[in-house]
């Protein structure tokens, strides 16, 4: 094993960030240029930047090299969310296999009227998300239902799945007991009411454009005409898994009890057999292969920019020539998104950038509960948007599509960034301005 302390971090400056770059540059502008989110398989991206990224990384021999890449891959987040694919894969294919999918969307068609089919989804997710604090298990819950309705509407399954994850990142930023949130109020020293009071003001406006561009175009969905008779009995392991969430479960756990219940509900009503459920929840994890190896190659990869002084590197260029309240919000804003890009994950963006940002606030005397909302909020809005982030894989994976075409359908995170970024620039709200 390496001894850390010893190992000399000689990369830095962009140079360190490149293999961002490169990843950035091979999938996302390539598939932009060719006009083809599939012609670049996104492992393939990360693979080679991957590899550029151990190659750039200077003062270790290779197998200290390999060994720094391997730490982030193993980090303790990046292994949560591939248990959390595991479990997903098996209870999505399990439920789907025993009707459990079927059952749900013919139940939601026969409450929501057809043209609020759309606002009604995105409420459900903003709901979900706000109760349980996490944008993932909103996503491993709703996504499969997502995809239930847009087969049986016609409604574009990217623009079905978008609205999903749009709404998950309504609760991932202003739940009470969102990571995110318990990050930002800890690092800025201020009341979680104080920062939610703050934040709603920004944000639910963005909502309620969102919402009602939803209504709108909601207006041309139409169900089908003859919807199958519900099957009330195939609806629990949805139901269970909803509202043992919403409870606060652990994901992980609401998971395995949703696994559960769709195998004995399966068997019971002889719509699976025994070893039909085994064979639906391999079917389920294989299914999650990718995804479980873009994510060991991200946080690799990341874990090496932020090895190789990345980070360190924005936070000194950004903080640097800082000038007056407004410019601080700005570079603080710009501090957690470029952490963000650089780590995949906007919890971690929040700790690392917190106390420079904390610093910031006081050389400037800014409102603490605001620069918590800002920290808040500009990392959900990267991760929303992120094709890399667990998020938009774990959303792509269960509806077998591009996350680029998820993005291109997302309106709620970019709505959020736009009233954000105004909400710095005219002073809003003026009281915490």
């Amino acid at each position: 094993m390496i001894n850390e302390e010893k190992i000399h971090k000689s990369t830095s400056g962009w140079w360190a960030l490149s293999p961002l770059f490169v990843f950035l540059c091979l999938y996302l502008v390539t598939s932009i240029l060719v006009n083809d989110f599939y012609k670049v398989p996104i492992t393939v991206a990360f693979l080679i930047s991957s590899c550029y990224a151990i190659a750039i990384t200077r003062g270790l021999n290779l197998e200290q090299r390999i060994y720094q890449f391997s730490v982030g891959a193993s980090n303790k987040n990046i292994m949560l969310m591939v248990w959390i694919f595991i479990l997903a894969g098996a209870f999505a294919q399990s439920a789907k296999q025993m009707g459990a999918i079927d059952a749900t969307v013919n139940l939601t068609l026969h409450i929501l009227p057809d043209n609020l089919l759309l606002a009604g989804i995105f409420l459900a997710s903003c709901f979900i998300s706000l109760s349980i604090g996490t944008s993932v298990g909103t996503i491993v819950a709703l996504t499969p239902v997502a995809i239930g309705l847009a087969e049986k509407t016609g409604i574009d399954l990217p623009f079905m799945v978008a609205v999903v994850v749009g709404g998950s990142f309504f609760g991932d930023n202003l739940s009470f007991i969102s990571d995110t949130t318990i990050a930002s109020t800890k690092t800025q020293g201020c009341v979680m009411r104080d920062k939610f009071r703050v934040n709603s003001m920004i944000v639910v406006p963005a909502a309620l454009v969102v919402l009602g561009i939803y209504i709108f175009q909601g207006l041309s969905v139409s169900a089908p005409p003859l919807v199958q008779e519900i099957e009330w009995v195939k609806v629990i392991p949805y139901l269970i898994v909803l509202g043992t969430a919403i409870a606060g479960m652990n994901v992980m756990l609401v998971l395995i009890i949703g696994i559960f219940t769709s195998g004995v509900i399966g068997i019971a009503t002889g719509s699976l057999g025994f070893f039909d459920w085994f064979g639906a929840m391999g079917t389920g994890i294989t299914g999650m292969g990718e995804l479980i190896i873009i994510t060991l190659l991200a946080g690799g990869m990341l874990e090496t920019i932020r090895y190789n002084g990345g980070i360190d590197f924005i936070i000194r260029k950004l903080t640097r020539h800082v000038n007056g309240k407004r410019g601080a919000e700005l570079s603080i804003a710009a501090l957690v998104s470029i952490a963000n890009l650089c780590t995949a994950n906007n919890t971690i963006a929040i700790i690392t950038t917190g106390p420079i940002a904390k610093d910031i606030a006081k050389k400037f005397q800014l409102d603490r509960r605001k620069t918590a909302s800002i920290l808040d909020t500009f990392s959900c809005l990267i991760q929303g948007i992120i094709p890399y982030g667990a998020q938009m894989l774990i959303a792509a994976g269960l509806a077998q599509i591009s996350p680029l075409s998820i993005i291109g359908n997302l309106y709620y995170p970019f709505t959020m960034g736009i009233c954000a970024l105004l909400a710095i620039l005219f002073r809003y709200p003026r009281k915490y301005s």
